[in-house]
Parts: C-alpha cells; structure tokens; sequence
C-alpha cells in the first residue's frame, strides 16, 4: 500500500471524527472504535445510560458519512415485519407487493434494541451476517454498505429482553458510552446555549465527507492492512484463553477472532501503518470480546467485569516479540 492511500484514508477518518465532534463531545476514544469498526465492515453495539448522546452520535456518523440512515425504535409489540418488511395486496395491480422495511438503509439505528421480544430481535440475525434478508420465501440483498449502530441501556431490566449470544456475537464492537468530564459537560451547555439542539439535526452542522462509494474503497484498502503470522497466532491464543480461564463460563468463538483480526486491521490503518502491531491486538480486545464472553456468577457478584477478565486473560497471553 502506497503512503498516499494510507494518507488518504487517515485524512478521510480525521474528517469524519472532526465532523462527528461538532455534535459529539469528549468521547474521542468512543469515535475511533466505531470509524474503525465502520471501515473494517462490522456492526457496533453501544451501551450507556439515558441522555450521553448514543442516538445523535448515529445521526452525526450517518450525515458524516452521507449514508441513507434509518431509525427503528425497539418496543415490545414491535414485530419482524415492522423490520425486514412484509407482503401487501396491492388493489391496483391485483396482486402482493413487497413492502420493504427500514433495514433496507444503509446506517439503521436499532434504538434500545433489548427493548423488544427474542423474535422480533432475531430479525436482524441474517441481515448482519448475510447482508440480506428473506421475506416468506423471497431472498432480497441489502443495499452496500449495511451497517447496524445498536443501542442499549445498562441498567435498566423492566421490559427489557437480554440479546441472545447469537445476536451479540454478530456485533464486531460493543463500545461502552460514559458520562463527559465536568469541563466537558458545561462545554455542552454551551453548545446549547449557541443554538444547537439535540432534536433538531439541522443545528448539528455536520457535512458529509464521503459517501457509499468512498467507505467501499476504503474498506478495501483496510483489507491490504499486513497480518504477520505471528499477529495471528496472538489473535487465536487470546481467543483460546476466554475458554480455558476458570473466571469465565463462556468464552469467544471463532467469529470473534475474526472480528477481533478485521478490527486491527482498521486501526493500524487509522494509525498511519499498513501492518498489524500486537499493540493494536491488546487495544482493541476489550471493545471486539467483552460482549461475547461472560463472567461467572459468584464472580460477577464480587462484582468482576468482562473488562477485568479480559485484561487478566491479556496479561497472561505471551505476546509475540519478533
């Protein structure tokens, strides 16, 4: 990969951040996860409490990117078809009609996605995974590129349904949203006080800085990205270890190394380098595993974190040298 390609995707990446910065503030950290999920092609959960700005920052990354974005409010009565789509008896013409849903975007929002019901969940399983969907029979691709952007609440577990593992696993990042620092969050207040408002994304003054095309060509050159041997058996001995570590009683699978391997690819990308560091490995692990592993109970209740597991598990996995 020439210096200029690599150049040129660093440059594409600062933009999105900057644009994505004018309604974003303080979760810099937050952003590069998702750029890089967004460029390695996966999927990004995001888990914070009420109000941190999980939905304006889907908007703001939609408008910086110039991408069709659609938004689906999960609720309990909400069903697979209120999702995928569903036939319809068209009167003029005689005969049924595919109605297609809102997952037929590129950006779809999935807003407190464990607010609905297991099967109305399970809607999205082969459109994450297969890019497409099959509506009583008829198998329809999804438009290029098809990114999900969930959000959930932490703690809050009336008439909320936990996602299934095989739903969580599709997620290449689970991307944890805090509360700003103090300097910070008067910095949004004054945000507000200069007029812009949450609610009204005309105020955010975002401009897009790439379209379906460009991401296209970059996650092709993130696919040039160099992965030595070495970086890969790290990959699979990290990914082994969630298995055999007694502080865990579900491990990663092998969809995990993958995501965990397309993942820094991204990121030594975004880093200005076209191979792979084992540093990049230990950086992103956390966001790529701590959705796909859990804690066992008596653990948990002494109140033991993936994150924490993760990191004994990081500790104690030789890392390569040469």
């Amino acid at each position: 990969m020439s210096t200029s390609q690599i150049a040129q995707v660093k440059d594409v990446s600062d933009k999105i951040l900057m644009e994505v910065s004018k309604v974003i503030v303080g979760k810099t950290q937050e952003l590069k996860l998702i750029v890089a999920c967004l460029f390695a092609g996966g999927h990004v959960l995001l888990e914070g409490v009420p109000g941190v700005a999980k939905t304006s920052m889907a908007k703001a990354l939609a408008n910086s990117l110039g991408l069709k974005f659609d938004r689906i409010q999960f609720t309990p009565d909400l069903l697979p078809s209120d999702i995928i789509g569903t036939y319809v008896f068209d009167q003029k013409a005689s005969d049924f009609k595919i109605r297609k849903g809102p997952v037929f975007g590129n950006i779809i929002l999935a807003d407190e996605i464990n607010r609905a019901s297991p099967k109305t969940q399970s809607a999205l399983l082969e459109a994450m995974q297969e890019r497409q969907v099959t509506i009583e029979g008829t198998t329809m691709p999804l438009p290029a590129p098809f990114i999900v952007l969930a959000t959930q609440n932490p703690i809050e577990f009336e008439g909320t349904y936990p996602l299934p593992e095989a739903e969580l696993d599709r997620f290449m990042m689970k991307v944890l949203i805090g509360y700003p620092a103090a300097g910070l969050e008067q910095g949004i207040l004054t945000r507000y006080v200069g007029g812009f408002e949450a609610d009204r994304p005309a105020t955010y003054g975002v401009t897009a800085v790439t379209d379906a095309a460009g991401l296209e060509r970059l996650r092709r050159a993130v696919e040039a990205v160099r992965v030595e041997p070495q970086i890969t058996a790290y990959i699979t001995s990290i990914v082994r270890a969630t298995r055999e570590t007694a502080s865990l009683t579900l491990g990663a699978s092998p969809r995990a190394g993958v995501a965990l391997l397309k993942a820094v690819r991204a990121a030594a990308l975004l880093m200005e380098r076209d191979y792979v560091i084992p540093d990049d490995v230990k950086q992103l692990a956390p966001a790529v595993l701590r959705h796909r592993v859990s804690v066992a109970p008596e653990l948990e209740l002494e109140g033991v974190t993936p994150d924490a597991a993760l990191q004994a598990v990081l500790d104690k996995t030789a890392v390569p040298t040469a």
